[in-house]
């Protein structure tokens, strides 16, 4: 896998990362009224049946918890972006939902970007396409952002308005996990398998 995109070398990066992400409502399968949803700080989301007939928010989570940091800790840019989250705090904020909410997999961010032309490695285009739909802004009306990132070393930030990070809730190995990138500079949307789940 090339770790090299958008001047950004990946695999360094991810020594000192915290990701924002979505949830998906895994028993939806399509039910679900294209709606709004509240967490238990009365933060509310958008969310969206996506062509995979799953339900997914469409807004970033926002809920504080241990292990989530919001973006230089200025609540105007956690409202704008969203909060940060390890691998971890990321399943257990999802969970705060409610039973049926959860981080989604590698394989179902994958299914439902090839819906857009699919991901970098998995398109004729190298994850164009399904970047122009699932960014803020595009026509699948995702609304993935630039939240940037955190240095878990001395928590600094990064990143912010330059790339997209979304955690899945699938293991590449012990120590790491899937995530999705989204590159402004590139307009390309990415996938690694090198995100270290324990740091923050």
């Amino acid at each position: 896998m090339n770790n090299m995109k958008d001047g950004v070398n990946i695999q360094a990066m991810l020594l000192a990362i915290v990701i924002c992400f979505f949830c998906i409502n895994y028993e939806a399968n399509g039910q679900e009224q294209t709606g709004t949803l509240r967490d238990r700080d009365g933060n509310i989301y958008t969310i969206k049946i996506m062509p995979d007939n799953k339900t997914w928010m469409t807004s970033n989570l926002n809920i504080n918890i241990p292990g989530s940091y919001g973006y230089e800790n200025a609540e105007q840019k956690s409202n704008q972006y969203g909060r940060l989250y390890t691998w971890k705090s990321a399943q257990e904020g999802c969970k705060l939902l409610g039973e049926v909410w959860r981080l989604p997999t590698n394989e179902e961010w994958q299914k439902m970007a090839k819906w857009y032309g699919g991901v970098r490695g998995d398109s004729d285009d190298d994850g164009k396409a399904a970047y122009q739909a699932l960014i803020n802004g595009g026509n699948a009306a995702f609304n993935a952002v630039y939240g940037g990132s955190r240095d878990s070393a001395d928590g600094s930030y990064a990143r912010v308005d330059a790339h997209g990070f979304y955690w899945t809730a699938t293991e590449s190995d012990v120590a790491n996990a899937w995530l999705y990138n989204f590159g402004k500079n590139g307009k390309i949307l990415n996938r690694h398998q090198d995100g270290q789940k324990h740091m923050a």
